[in-house]
């Protein structure tokens, strides 16, 4: 920096701080303080009232804790007995061709008897109808198909537990009618 610079900012400073200071008496302000202290406040409204906590007696002590897996039914799928055959699927079985599609996907339009047996027509989605019994697999959760009625058709899906078990699923797929 230039020494005559240097020399000259601190007298410059000085100058310049002393006149932005004034007369020290400020009476405008003085005179708007008193003016807003004049003024009334409004008024504070009251705090609402608080409502009394209601508790709840808890009296579930004595069902199944929600962290427990239940033993008999979940949601409409039936678990083995302890000491039965575990319930898994036949990886090994050749897939049928109505296992492709999704059950909801799948609709009863009709049964026949033949040759004393009787079979279920099913249409797949797409306008096509297949002819099922007794034994034949649906769906595209192993579902093999357990009866077959003149109006519904019953069949037993084996679904994943999500805990690398699985569980049978019963299912129903009655005639569809067409008014």
């Amino acid at each position: 920096m230039n020494p005559f610079i240097r020399r000259l900012s601190l007298p410059l400073t000085a100058l310049l701080l002393t006149a932005c200071g004034g007369d020290g008496n400020h009476q405008d302000l003085k005179q708007y303080m008193a003016e807003q202290k004049q003024q009334t406040g409004g008024e504070i409204p009251p705090l609402p009232t608080a409502q009394p906590y209601k508790t709840a007696k808890y009296d579930a002590f004595l069902l199944r804790s929600p962290f427990e897996e239940p033993e008999v039914v979940i949601a409409g799928m039936v678990r083995r007995a302890k000491g039965a055959p575990a319930v898994k699927p036949d990886e090994n079985r050749v897939r049928e061709y109505l296992e492709d599609f999704s059950f909801s996907a799948l609709s009863m339009m009709g049964s026949m008897t033949q040759k004393g047996q009787m079979w279920a027509l099913l249409d797949d989605g797409t306008g096509t109808l297949h002819r099922v019994t007794v034994d034949n697999y649906i769906g595209k959760n192993h579902g093999r198909i357990t009866s077959v009625g003149r109006d519904k058709l019953q069949v037993i899906e084996i679904v994943s537990d999500g805990k690398g078990g699985w569980l049978e699923k019963p299912r129903t797929l009655s005639l569809e009618v067409k008014e």
